[in-house]
């Protein structure tokens, strides 16, 4: 005996990496090979296996990027491996040892029935469990041939993420394809020493059980010939099984794991890429269901299922079975893992109610709880989204990854910013890949914040974001903990059940208020402008899409185009991902989604019109449809075009610029194209500060220390470059709009800008037309404020948050750069101005004092030029509108916020057409009218209060009907529905109303 560690742990490691791991297969043989190598995109498996082959050898190079392989393997068992467990060990040239990085495949019999997935941790596929000898094999592999983008060399740019700028030449070489006999006892062992070797190392120094445990491990390798591993196995286990079965203490922390794979729908992939990724991850899934009995496997996205149920049918027909049988775990009740910051709520209520409805119609359950592991951030909207939706609980673990401030919680209630609250798990891990490696398990517990009145934590085990999945090892080491001395509990478990348990030991949870700010990502509000433009639209056109089709249905008995409307919902959807809309994709991913967004938005318009001609019947007046409950004209409806009495905008030459000028607002345009001055006429207030100018371009160097799509670090600030030049400017008069027209050239870039006022307004609309073609430059709109402010509130999901402007603590000033929907908000009691915008995301705020002088500064952010990666993001041309809304409260921020986004259209008709629906109430803003998902034909009408305030209503139904009743979010019904129309709703709360026809 001997208490040398340091000796005991590097014999274990080496006999482990050196010895005993390969000699799990002992005996091999190789397979014969045959390939056919596609010429274009992905076929069908069926069609794949009654390909011509061709013959080939190991090792031999194969697949250009993106393209598609197919390996037909043939061999026999040999005789004398009669009564051996034997496996196919197939290398297809792994180079890095992660999951769905590189090249994968998915293997098949000669039926087409699918087998599992091969990849870089799971490189074998089962033959035989208990060989005659002389069983013939034959397997068919469907590998593709999909690029690092990130390991060799992180974040430097690429063309091989766009199968159009790709390299043809072939990234992979195989180095082996085998039959080989799988020696159980090896494999055992190797799983004890890993287990025991792990644990040791987080145990005390000199603590009896790391003591005993290493000499377990020196006894069993004395006793290990290496040069029969296989034989002497048995033997070396058996000096393991006093330690390996001494019981875990009773106040042991407990680990729920859950199988997990955290398929991203798109990211360094495209989106086919991802419907093979599913299918070949949950193949292995099912398969290892299938080998260990207490296995559990959960994965969330609609999509991911529809697609598999399309595309994958004989996988599918494997998962419906798993589901039904409790294995294979629906979760998180989502249409994909969505980004929460930046989509409307509506999207967020389609999120929940597609993927709820999926679940419900292919499988007969519904998720209780949100499933977001990896989302930048969370909105403060979505406790109540949540919770109105009908989830229980909700589970992310992002937010461990801040830079700066460590969250103290992990199993707390998160209250929104209209007061509803939703138990919440952090797991107390820090990732949703688990390994359940020792250092793991030993976090989870140590570091568990809630240790004191609660047990247990979450662990999502298995490789993730490419896909993989939890391996047999996995699920080895998961057997060894459950009742292991000096180690967490391990257990596979439901979440359902985690969180019911979790609930019952903390009745008291502390309670968090407002987002879940991630700090860091923060670029994700700016990166890749285009997807987002188009997102935004696409969700406003939908939204019109619903109120004039319902209302044509209504009113004129028109057929409700609801498939249609599915189809594009779930495209949009789809692409609120969280590695589209905000940006982080390769080149294709975009590209596509700037495509297939384009199609979304034409369609959901072509829609809406055609409603829209149907009401208006056939006739040659004028008609204006209002989309929206605000404004002026006929909210929700349509009403002649009569002639307009506004007043006209007076524009003359002053103090070398312009000055623009209404019976609301009086602007001066300087010479440099800059807003020097902005009255409000009614106040007198002058917005812009001092000796300053708004509408000021500002470019930075962007250079993140890494992920460059994704982060903007507070360095940036450090330089800064004020575009004032200009290569030209003029002044015009037209249909009474005064535009003042800045043409800047910078750089390898063009801005050209109208800076217009219209009759009525008190908005300068600032229209944007960019040529931007920057590399690592952050394009800003700086606004210096003569304004006072505590805080900013940006608008959010039905309503807004506010954020202060001062950083009094690090949380504060982590929030270097934040989010807003619409429009963000700067006021004192009696003045404010607003910044409203048709298509951004980010915004920045700071203050100066100077004597007695406060300025609060919004800067929007407008564009940037990451090169990783997308080598070319936002490079093009880009149409941006914000609107400076001088003299601005909280109501005429939303009001003009939704005008900027959801314009009136003009028909030519015969008939003014009355809303569908009417709301009174200040502050009452209509979201959505559509008909019921039911096809029932009644009206659903999604409402909220707007301006943080209690306030009072009535909803009126402009059609027969039998009653009006609240349903939940996503239309089901309640126990306690409140009936009719008068409304009550406290601050910032959502309600969904029924019209029962």
């Amino acid at each position: 005996m001997h208490d040398d560690t340091s000796l005991t742990v590097g014999r274990v490691k080496r006999v482990l990496d050196e010895r005993i791991r390969p000699a799990i297969h002992s005996a091999s043989v190789p397979l014969e090979i045959a390939v056919h190598e596609l010429p274009g995109e992905p076929i069908a498996p069926g069609d794949g296996l009654a390909l011509e082959f061709a013959p080939a050898s190991v090792p031999a190079p194969w697949g250009p990027a993106w393209s598609t392989t197919w390996f037909r393997l043939t061999g026999a068992v040999p005789a004398d491996w009669a009564g051996r467990r034997v496996e196919a060990v197939i290398d297809l040239g792994f180079d890095i040892n992660m999951p769905g990085f590189q090249c994968e495949a998915l293997v098949y019999r000669p039926d087409g029935s699918p087998v599992k997935s091969v990849n870089p941790r799971n490189q074998w596929v089962p033959i035989v469990e208990t060989a005659q000898g002389d069983e013939p094999v034959e397997l068919y592999l469907e590998a593709a041939a999909n690029p690092v983008l990130l390991d060799y060399h992180p974040f430097l740019p690429t063309q091989q993420g766009d199968i159009r700028t790709s390299s043809p030449e072939p990234l992979y070489r195989t180095r082996r394809i085998d039959l080989a006999v799988f020696e159980q006892d090896v494999f055992d062992l190797s799983l004890d020493l890993e287990v025991l070797f792990e644990l040791q190392a987080e145990l005390p120094a000199t603590s009896p059980r790391r003591m005993r445990i290493l000499q377990a491990l020196d006894d069993a390798l004395d006793v290990l010939d290496l040069q029969r591993i296989v034989e002497t196995a048995p033997n070396a286990r058996a000096q393991l099984a006093d330690v390996l079965a001494a019981p875990a203490e009773a106040s042991a922390h407990r680990i729920s794991a859950v199988g997990h794979a955290h398929i991203d729908s798109a990211w360094l992939w495209p989106v086919r890429e991802t419907i093979r990724k599913v299918a070949r991850t949950t193949s292995s899934m099912t398969s290892l269901i299938e080998e260990q009995p207490d296995f559990i496997y959960g994965m969330s996205s609609a999509q991911q299922y529809a697609w598999i149920k399309e595309h994958r049918p004989e996988v599918w027909e494997r998962v419906k079975a798993a589901v039904a049988d409790g294995r294979f775990l629906p979760l998180g009740g989502m249409w994909v893992e969505s980004d929460t910051v930046m989509p409307t709520g509506e999207s967020l209520v389609r999120q929940f109610s597609y993927g709820q409805r999926f679940f419900e119609r292919e499988f007969g359950i519904r998720s209780k709880g949100v499933w977001l592991p990896d989302s930048f951030g969370y909105s403060p909207a979505l406790p109540q989204l949540m919770r109105r939706a009908g989830f229980e609980w909700f589970f992310t673990q992002k937010i461990s990854w801040n830079q700066q401030n460590v969250f103290p919680h992990h199993s707390f209630l998160w209250e929104g910013i209209d007061g509803s609250q939703v138990f919440t798990h952090f797991p107390s891990m820090d990732t949703y890949n688990s390994q359940l490696s020792g250092m793991e398990v030993a976090k989870a517990s140590r570091q568990f914040k809630e240790n004191r009145v609660s047990s247990r934590s979450i662990a999502p085990v298995g490789w993730g974001d490419g896909g993989g999945g939890t391996t047999r090892e996995m699920t080895g080491k998961a057997r060894r903990l459950q009742d292991l001395e000096g180690s967490a509990r391990v257990e596979w478990e439901h979440p359902d059940a985690f969180f019911d348990k979790a609930r019952a030991e903390i009745p008291h949870p502390a309670v968090w208020v407002g987002e879940l700010y991630l700090e860091l990502h923060r670029g994700t509000l700016t990166s890749q402008h285009a997807t987002k433009a188009l997102h935004r639209w696409a969700e406003h056109a939908l939204v019109e899409a619903e109120l004039w089709a319902a209302t044509d249905a209504v009113r004129t008995g028109a057929a409700y185009p609801k498939a249609e409307l599915d189809r594009l919902w779930e495209s949009v959807l789809l692409h609120e991902f969280h590695d589209i809309l905000p940006g982080t994709s390769i080149a294709w991913v975009h590209r596509e989604a700037v495509e297939v967004l384009s199609g979304v938005l034409s369609d959901a318009r072509d829609i809406a019109d055609a409603a829209r001609r149907s009401l208006a019947g056939e006739g040659d007046r004028a008609l204006r449809f209002t989309p929206s409950s605000v404004g002026a004209g006929r909210a929700l409806g349509a009403s002649w075009v009569e002639e307009s009495s506004e007043p006209s905008v007076s524009l003359s030459e002053e103090s070398g610029g312009w000055r623009l000028e209404n019976e609301l607002v009086s602007v001066l345009v300087s010479a440099e194209g800059l807003i020097v001055s902005a009255i409000d006429k009614g106040t007198g207030r002058e917005a812009v500060a001092e000796g300053r100018a708004a509408n000021l371009f500002q470019l930075h160097q962007d250079f993140p220390n890494m992920w460059d799509a994704w982060d903007i670090d507070r360095y940036y600030r450090n330089s800064v470059t004020d575009l004032t030049g200009v290569a030209s400017i003029t002044a015009s008069l037209l249909d009474g709009v005064a535009t003042v027209t800045v043409v800047r050239e910078f750089s390898e870039s063009t801005i050209t800008q109208a800076i217009a006022l219209a009759p009525g307004s008190r908005t300068v609309a600032l229209r944007n037309d960019i040529d931007w073609n920057e590399t690592e430059k952050l394009l800003k709109l700086a606004f210096p404020l003569d304004v006072q402010a505590a805080h900013t509130e940006a608008e959010t999901q039905f309503g807004y948050q506010a954020r202060p402007t001062h950083t009094n603590t690090s949380w504060e000033a982590a929030k270097f750069e934040t989010s807003m929907h619409r429009f963000v908000l700067v006021r004192e009691a009696d003045f404010g101005v607003a910044l409203v915008n048709d298509s951004i995301y980010g915004y920045d705020t700071s203050r100066d004092v100077d004597g007695d002088t406060v300025t609060t500064t919004v800067r929007l952010s407008l564009l940037r030029a990451p090169r990783f990666p997308d080598p070319e993001t936002d490079h093009g041309h880009h149409a941006i509108e914000v609107g400076f809304v001088i003299g601005a409260d909280a109501e005429i921020a939303t009001a003009e916020g939704i005008a900027f986004n959801a314009l009136p259209s003009l028909v030519r008709g015969a008939r003014e057409v009355e809303p569908l629906v009417a709301v009174e109430g200040r502050g009452i803003v209509v979201s959505g009218v559509k008909l019921a998902d039911d096809d029932s034909g009644d009206v659903i009408v999604r409402l909220y209060e707007a301006l943080g305030r209690r306030t009072t209503g009535t909803l009126t139904a402009g059609f027969e009907h039998r009653e009006i009743r609240e349903v939940s979010l996503i239309e089901d019904a309640l126990d306690d529905a409140r009936l009719g129309g008068e409304l009550t709703l406290r601050p910032l709360e959502v309600r969904t109303l029924r019209i029962v026809r």
